[in-house]
């Protein structure tokens, strides 16, 4: 186990509106902003999204498995913000639901607003994790 010790720092809330695409959106405010380090909740609507179920097989060469969700429905998620080469890079974990429909995992693939989604980010002072691609997995995966 690795860890780093913070302080939260600046607090931010933001409304994204119907059609917006949720990664774009919270990775552009954290770039415009500098933030290199953060927790991220959001709650509101969504339309649709590509979501990551989890691995299609437990062993060998790790391959997601995704299934679609067809909205409007709700959603409720937390994830962090870190840098890799890129830039900000989101990884968010939801629950998105529409009557007896639920799909957890994370949403990918232009995860869509609907109507109104609220995002509060709380950025992590003195944290200097970043993702990194790990050549055996092939994700990024976050180091300390």
């Amino acid at each position: 186990m690795e860890y780093q010790i913070g302080k939260p720092g600046r607090i931010m809330v933001a409304r994204l509106k119907e059609g917006e695409h949720v990664y774009e959106c919270i990775e552009e405010i954290a770039r415009k902003e500098d933030i290199q380090a953060a927790v991220v909740f959001i709650v509101g609507g969504i339309r649709n999204a590509h979501v990551k179920v989890g691995p299609r097989q437990e062993t060998g060469p790790i391959e997601p498995n995704f299934k679609e969700f067809r909205g409007p429905g709700e959603v409720v998620g937390v994830g962090t913000i870190f840098w890799d080469e890129e830039g900000p890079s989101l990884h968010l974990h939801s629950a998105l639901g529409r009557g007896d429909l639920t799909v957890v995992g994370c949403p990918r693939g232009g995860a869509q607003t609907f109507l109104v989604l609220e995002v509060t980010i709380i950025e992590m002072e003195g944290i200097t994790a970043r993702r990194v691609l790990d050549e055996q997995s092939g994700f990024k995966l976050l180091q300390l």
